[in-house]
């Protein structure tokens, strides 16, 4: 009997720390693939920038979309991070916009808070840039089970077509950021 729960252990073990293996090599996202968790931005609005284009280069546009307001939050900061660095955040109805070289890059938002409850949230999407491209992504925050007030709330990253990816840009602020500590 003792011998066959200590077999029953080890292949349970075994087949977990498989398993933890297999997800780290599959490349799962992690907060540090988005940057330092330390960083603190301050952000403000700014006037748009002009973009002028670069044939050599693609342009992302971050777009942060919030129309609810909990009742324990004021409009939450997120730091948007692209190939574990942060390039930025976002406050409230706002963008940022940056351009990324050719190939494959993974961004990263992650809501910046005190709270560590939502300090963990995280949303991740990955692309591929073309040169001379643009790519428009959409952060949401987005309240869980219907519930009011309360800390169900997940975190949502998704491209979106560059025509929505206009009307959001056009209809939201620019930001500009700095780490603080």
């Amino acid at each position: 009997m003792k011998a066959t729960l200590v077999v029953i252990c080890l292949v349970v073990c075994t087949c977990a720390l498989s398993l933890a293996q297999s997800q780290s090599a599959l490349g799962q996202p992690a907060l540090s693939d988005c940057g330092p968790p330390t960083a603190h931005f301050d952000t403000q609005t700014a006037p748009a920038p002009a973009i002028a284009p670069d044939a050599n280069k693609s342009q992302v546009y971050v777009i942060e979309v919030f129309d609810k307001v909990p009742n324990q939050l004021a409009r939450p900061t997120l730091r948007i991070g692209m190939d574990g660095t942060w390039v930025g955040a976002n406050k409230g109805n706002s963008y940022i916009t940056f351009a990324v070289d050719p190939g494959e890059h993974h961004l990263c938002a992650n809501w910046q808070s005190v709270f560590k409850t939502y300090s963990k949230k995280a949303a991740f999407a990955g692309f591929t840039a073309e040169p001379g491209s643009t790519y428009y992504f959409r952060a949401r925050i987005i309240e869980q089970g219907g519930t009011t007030g309360g800390s169900s709330f997940s975190l949502d990253l998704d491209q979106v077509n560059p025509d929505e990816g206009k009307y959001l840009v056009q209809s939201s602020a620019f930001r500009t950021s700095r780490v603080t500590n």
